[in-house]
């Protein structure tokens, strides 16, 4: 979402200018540093004596803006936010100019239940937020007028891609304002099969275009695979990951070559060409990637593709958690050829015998899915052989390897099916899907623990995860507001055990709901400074960007628009 600050006018090129300006701010500040170091004597005590009072008194009000300046939306907040944006009667006269630009209605409406589809999601635990208005663009220049109405009549624009995301991310802002829904963005535009890459708008889906590549006999895939319904322009702007990151990396590998956005200001750009390499300047691309639509609105990109090769799916069974795990991490030493590697609780097994897509019933024990890749059936199967060896030795029983293709993938839609199968353990409950990534040699140790907690709380909920790159997610049911707290502290408390351990609180989805325990990430260092200079030095300017305010920034310096829902987060 662009908050109204950023509805300025924006220089020619002073995106690339503001880039240059951290570069700049970079080598002035190690000129600064080789200075001090050669005009200070190492063994005076009296010259050294001011900086360590300033490193101190430096560290001391940088904790305790970490520790006691967190956002958070009052009363007073949301009336200062109101006075920033555009009046009812502005909303008004901008709805109307929308509909003499567009004159369809199927490209702007106010339809109650299409607010209603746009501001809530019964997927996740976050309250309704409604939007004024949603528009249907159908090309780059129309995202450029809706910029340009939102500027004039100072709205807030949310971007909407699939509506996949449990983060809350697309409810609206508190005063309303325009939801942009790319939907209508889908076409793929070209297929480059000889250099493996395919130009496509940002509405399509990654598994649309998987299944128009098998119909043209093309043989390449999308290996990025978040929840089923993702589509291109939200899997980049969240930085997504799925069951295949283990092989293929996630959004901020180099899966995304370059994009066209329409910048706060309405000025397009596209951020290189389609070459594989460039050593030119700031990768901008990687900018917009995991920018949550803050920056900008995609408008179409260029992906790369992989080639498609042989798999197939096996299932073995543990005794806990823990054992999984360590299977886990003692398969992937091995070097086998391993596409993904899915930890599954008991729970969860509970959900799919009772929900899932497939007619088989599984035994109810923590378990593991794993997807072999290969050339040929024979290197399969020698994977197949080295998998099934290492994990008897951590506890592993009934290991059952697919028989067909068909089998495979009905094993595999039991995994991917899992938020709908875990919600409907618990009749009219609500879901809180938690996301946290550690070191892999310590994620034994946080499942476990983290098991361990919610069967003492005794909450219904499920555990799966991406193990083989240290990343696993709960889902914790709750039916009303007493359930709903022990949730909140459950879900803190697992944050708490991965950031000690060296962890993160958000590594394929969503950073929007978690800024509480980002203040920590960056409490112990693990911030690049450079960069938080560079973006405050890039705040001075005007326009667009640069005219991001201090109370529009989150902790990470992105804007962070004054949302309706709820900062306590995980």
């Amino acid at each position: 979402m662009f908050p109204a600050s950023c509805f300025q006018r924006l220089r020619p090129s002073s995106l690339w200018t503001n880039l240059a300006r951290s570069r700049s701010i970079k080598q002035h500040a190690l000129t600064f540093s080789r200075r001090q170091s050669s005009s200070v004597p190492f063994k005076s005590s009296r010259s050294w004596s001011p900086i360590i009072i300033g490193s101190f008194a430096s560290g001391l009000i940088g904790y305790s803006l970490s520790a006691f300046g967190k956002p958070s939306l009052t009363s007073e907040t949301l009336e200062e936010t109101e006075s920033k944006y555009g009046t009812p009667k502005d909303f008004e006269q901008a709805i109307k100019e929308l509909r003499a630009l567009f004159d369809s209605d199927d490209v702007v409406s106010t339809h109650p239940e299409d607010l209603r589809i746009h501001g809530y999601s019964e997927n996740d635990y976050h309250p309704s937020a409604l939007h004024t208005v949603i528009v249907y663009p159908r090309s780059t220049d129309d995202v450029v007028q809706i910029v340009k109405t939102a500027v004039k009549y100072r709205m807030p624009l949310t971007p909407f891609s699939g509506g996949t995301c449990l983060e809350g991310s697309y409810r609206g802002s508190p005063i309303g304002g325009i939801c942009v829904d790319m939907s209508g963005m889908n076409k793929i535009i070209e297929i480059h099969e000889a250099d493996s890459d395919l130009v496509c708008q940002p509405g399509v889906g990654w598994m649309e275009i998987n299944e128009t590549l098998q119909k043209k006999g093309i043989p390449l895939f999308f290996p990025l695979d978040p929840g089923p319904g993702a589509t291109i322009g939200g899997m980049m702007s969240t930085g997504c990951s799925g069951t295949n990151a283990v092989r293929y990396g996630t959004a901020k590998g180099e899966w995304f070559l370059n994009a066209t956005v329409v910048l706060p200001s309405g000025e397009v750009i596209k951020t290189r060409q389609r070459a594989r390499k460039s050593a030119a300047g700031f990768d901008t691309t990687k900018l917009f990637i995991g920018a949550e639509g803050t920056l900008g609105i995609i408008t179409e990109v260029t992906i790369r593709l992989a080639p498609v090769l042989p798999t197939t799916v096996a299932v073995v069974h543990f005794p806990d958690v823990k054992h999984a795990t360590e299977a886990v991490i003692d398969v992937m030493n091995r070097g086998v050829g391993i596409q993904c590697v899915e930890l599954c609780d008991s729970e969860f097994m509970r959900s799919i015998n009772m929900f899932g897509a497939s007619q088989r019933k599984y035994p109810e024990q923590d378990s593991l899915f794993f997807k072999f890749q290969g050339p040929t059936s024979a290197s399969i199967a020698e994977t197949a052989k080295i998998v099934k060896e290492t994990v008897q030795k951590h506890g592993g029983t009934g290991f059952e390897l697919a028989r067909s293709e068909q089998e495979a993938r009905d094993l595999w839609a039991d995994r991917k099916n899992a938020l709908f199968s875990g919600l409907a353990l618990l009749e009219g409950s609500r879901g809180w899907s938690t996301d946290v990534c550690v070191p892999v040699s310590k994620l034994p140790q946080l499942v476990y623990e983290t098991k361990k907690d919610l069967q003492r709380l005794g909450l219904v909920s499920i555990v799966i995860g991406h193990v083989g790159d240290g990343n696993f997610h709960t889902l914790l049911l709750f039916r009303d507001d007493k359930e709903l707290e022990s949730v909140r502290d459950a879900v803190h408390r697992m944050v708490e055990r991965a950031i000690k351990l060296e962890g993160t609180c958000t590594s394929s989805s969503l950073l929007y709901a978690r800024w509480s325990y980002v203040h920590r990430h960056w409490r112990t260092r693990c911030w690049d400074w450079e960069t938080r200079i560079s973006v405050r030095r890039t705040r001075r300017g005007n326009g667009g960007v640069n005219a991001i305010r201090e109370e529009d920034l989150g902790p990470a310096r992105f804007v962070q628009p004054r949302q309706v829902v709820s900062r306590q987060d995980r």
